[in-house]
């Protein structure tokens, strides 16, 4: 029984971060062109993370994009402003996306 509980305890303790704001880029309809580990529409989330590792401002230009959209670095297609999210949770959706590292 402790071996179980100490597993499922190491499983949270692993995934929670991982899940921890999937659930508010499920809401905010992200996930209609992004995935986590592959290129949809928009980039995958993990490459997304290792593009902008190490920056010291990359929540803040993630938010930015997320809000406001952008162009050109991923490609032709464009991504469009998200006025449904707001400055709050678009940092903590950049967050969360620098915390996928492959």
């Amino acid at each position: 029984m402790k071996r179980t509980l100490f597993a499922l305890a190491a499983l949270v303790a692993v995934a929670g971060p991982a899940l921890a704001d999937l659930k508010l880029a499920q809401e905010k309809n992200c996930l209609a062109c992004h995935a986590v580990d592959k290129k949809l529409v928009g980039p995958g989330y993990q490459d997304v993370a290792a593009k902008y590792a190490g920056q010291k401002d990359a929540v803040d230009k993630l938010a930015a994009k997320i809000q406001k959209g952008g162009s050109g670095v991923w490609g032709p297609v464009p991504m469009p402003a998200n006025p449904q999210v707001n400055e709050a949770e678009a940092k903590k959706l950049a967050a969360w996306v620098l915390s996928l590292k492959k």
